[in-house]
């Protein structure tokens, strides 16, 4: 029964942890990406 619930908090926390991963790549990749797709906007608008 003990193990039982260890294993689901491993579980949750196994979860946390792949979430915090992506919200990491995500923002590094906003991060990066970011000025790139504001120019691509600006020269659209621009251009109308």
């Amino acid at each position: 029964m003990l193990f039982s619930l260890k294993e689901k908090g491993q579980g949750m926390v196994e979860y946390a942890l792949i979430l915090v991963l992506v919200a990491v790549v995500v923002i590094a990749a906003l991060t990066i990406m970011g000025p790139l797709v504001s120019n691509v906007f600006a020269t659209i608008n621009g251009s109308l």
